[in-house]
This record gives structure tokens, C-alpha cells and sequence, in this order.
């Protein structure tokens, strides 16, 4: 079988949550099944570490696909022109986005729908590109793929598609965190925080992530309690606000707050290993992949208490109101105030992620792949 991927996420040094979903699966995938063959389409120059075996075939068609217009000119026509000219059985897009104007066999890994929960979250031209796409992507796909059972009821009741032909596929965790010993994250205290304990929030931010009631919560947090607590913001300021700024800059103990930008993978999993716990409480999440990370770091989590974080935390993480400061605070609070409940949530949590991996995502992806011919 001849399967043509959609690989434009696979950027060196640039990936993001679905650029590691596709690396993984991917990488796998190819190993694996060395029987069939692989065209990768890069919108772009590529890396020659994304091309993972001699039955790869990487195929660069422009042009670079970063805004709403190309997008459209990318997947219309720079895309249907090397379906027509490789002819694929299937073609395989982890991003969600298809070519409407191709007829080859299609499975979309469509993650989640947070644009149709908060449009204005996104610039004007996302939006209206995702609220006008992707109903249409999702009718189109032979099957889709989806990262948790609340994306796929949120596909099903939004787009008016049967659930029998949507896959759940969980997401995995990159396996490089574990925990580490008391040394290790205690030298990694000392060069983030000068040796303090720290809330960990690990993602870009943006303003779906929460994050001005995060500074909010830790502030107030800070207010009603005699802590050398420290919060630890690990992630690109690309999707910044006016508003997240000035609930920065309107906080106490601001000077307590420590924005690390976009790190390595080295030190992200040093950072994770060495947190207090982990803070995840976004609006709305198709998956988490920061959940499970700090899970198999056996540090405990507080997460939101909707979407698809309930799923996945699975009883092993402190749950809080995204939009309450005050179920922040208060989880935030329970967390430094009681030592067995944290013990206890990092062995929980360590138990939950082994309910996730990236071989197993790429084992269901596959039969989802499966299931189209």
C-alpha cells in the first residue's frame, strides 16, 4: 500500500503538540511496516531526520503553509497535484486539514474543536478559516482519528457525524520524562528559581491555555499564604494578550513569576521533573500531553475540572474550575498544604500514564488507517 502523509508539521526545532503527535506515530509507523510505502509532503525544506526509511519518499510542494490563504492555495492545488501524480491508496493528514478538490482515501486527525467553543481566541482569519473548513474536512474523511472519547462526542454532536466512523486515539508522552532523584531536581531548582519550589504550567501561551487566571490565582495564592512558592511559565509568548499583561503586571508578587520562553526538550523534562506539581487548567483541551508528561514524571497535577482533562487525569489529578480564581487558588493551596494528598496523586499519576504511549497511539492510528481499505 502506497500511503501519502501530510508532514508540513515536522519542523526542526519548531514542533508543537501536533508536530510531536506526528513525529511519534510516524516514526513508528515507518519502522514498522516496511512492507508499504510512504510519500511525505513538506511544505518546506525538510530535515532529513523526519525521513525514517528507505520506503519514505519526501516530495517538498510550495508553497510554506502558515496563514489562512495558504492554507487554501496548499491544500487545493500544491497538494492535489502530487496525489495525482503518485496516486496513493490513502492519504493520511495528522493535522485535520484535506483537499476537498481530491478524491483519494482520507483519514483526518482532527484533535479538537476549540474553535467552535472559542472563536475569539483566534486571530479573525483562523477562525474563519477553521469554522469553514473543517465541518467540511470532517464530512469528507473517509475516518477520522481523534485524541480522546470527548473530541470524538464533540466531532459527532458539532459536524452531525456517526461516532462509528471516528477512532479515539490517544495522544502519548514523550518517554525522555521520569522522574529524577532528589540531587538531580534539586540542582535544577537552584538554576531556575535560585533552589525555591515552583508550580510548573508547561504550553505556548495563549489565551485558551488560561493563563490570566493562572497569574491571577497564583498571586492570590501567594496573598493568603507564607510561601516561597515560585511559578514557572515554560513557553513561547507568541499568542501573548494585552489582557494576560496586565494581569501581570497588576500582581503582588509578580516578582515570583518566571517566564522561561520556548526551552529545549532537555530542559523541559528537567523542568517537569523537578516542579512542585504541575498546573493545567485550560478552557478547553482535546487531550493534555502536559498531563501525562508530569504524570510519568511522578509529579502530581491540578487540571481542569471539563473538556477532555477529566479523561484524561482519570482520578489521579487535583481538579479545579478553569474559571474560578478561587478553585484555582484553593487547589493551588491544597496542593503546598498537604503532603499526602500530593504523595498521593503523584503515585496515582505515575499508574495513569501508563495508560499512554506513543507505540500504542501508533498502533491504533494504524488500524484506523486499516479500516479505509
Amino acid at each position: 500500500m502506497l500511503i501519502a502523509v501530510n508532514t508540513r508539521m515536522l519542523l526542526r526545532n519548531k514542533m508543537e503538540g501536533i508536530g510531536y503527535f506526528s513525529y511519534e506515530t510516524l516514526k513508528r509507523m515507518v519502522e514498522r511496516h516496511t512492507d508499504h510505502r510512504f510519500i511525505f509532503l513538506f511544505d518546506r525544506p525538510y530535515a532529513q531526520e523526519f525521513v525514517f526509511g528507505d520506503h519514505v519518499t519526501p516530495v517538498v510542494t510550495f508553497p510554506p503553509a502558515r496563514h489562512p490563504l495558504l492554507w487554501y492555495w496548499w491544500f487545493e492545488y500544491s497538494v492535489p497535484a502530487v496525489l495525482k501524480r503518485y496516486r496513493p491508496d490513502v492519504f493520511l493528514s495528522p493535522d485535520g486539514y484535506l483537499s476537498l478538490k481530491n478524491s483519494t482515501p482520507s483519514l483526518a486527525v482532527i484533535h479538537d474543536i476549540n474553535f467552535e467553543h472559542y472563536p475569539h481566541d483566534l486571530p479573525f482569519a483562523f477562525r474563519t478559516y477553521y469554522k469553514h473548513y473543517f465541518p467540511r474536512f470532517a464530512k469528507k474523511a473517509d475516518r477520522i482519528a481523534t485524541v480522546s472519547e470527548f473530541s470524538k462526542k464533540d466531532l459527532s454532536v458539532h459536524y452531525g457525524i456517526s461516532g462509528d466512523k471516528i477512532d479515539v486515539v490517544y495522544n502519548g508522552a514523550n518517554e525522555h520524562f521520569r522522574p529524577v532523584n532528589e540531587e538531580q531536581a534539586a540542582a535544577t531548582r537552584k538554576q531556575l528559581t535560585g533552589g525555591h519550589p515552583y508550580f510548573l504550567f508547561v504550553s505556548s501561551l495563549h489565551k485558551r491555555k488560561n493563563i490570566t487566571n493562572l497569574l491571577r490565582a497564583f498571586d492570590r495564592f501567594k496573598k493568603r499564604n507564607d510561601t516561597a512558592m515560585r511559578f514557572v511559565l515554560a513557553g513561547s509568548k507568541r499568542w501573548w494578550t494585552q489582557e494576560m499583561e496586565t494581569a501581570y503586571r497588576s500582581m503582588e508578587h509578580r516578582d515570583a513569576v518566571i517566564f522561561t520562553g520556548r526551552v529545549s526538550e532537555e530542559q523541559l523534562v528537567a523542568y517537569t521533573a523537578a516542579a512542585y506539581a504541575a498546573v493545567y487548567v485550560s478552557n478547553f483541551e482535546g487531550f493534555g500531553i502536559p498531563i501525562v508528561e508530569a504524570m510519568q514524571c511522578r509529579v502530581p497535577v491540578i487540571t481542569s475540572n471539563i473538556s477532555a482533562m477529566p479523561e484524561i487525569a482519570g482520578g489521579a489529578a487535583l481538579l479545579a474550575d478553569p474559571f474560578s480564581v478561587d478553585s484555582i487558588e484553593e487547589a493551588m493551596r491544597r496542593m503546598a498544604k498537604d503532603e499526602a494528598l500530593r504523595n498521593n496523586l503523584a503515585a496515582a499519576g505515575e499508574r495513569r500514564a501508563r495508560d499512554f504511549g506513543w507505540d500504542k497511539t501508533a498502533g491504533l492510528l494504524w488500524e484506523s488507517i486499516m479500516k479505509i481499505n
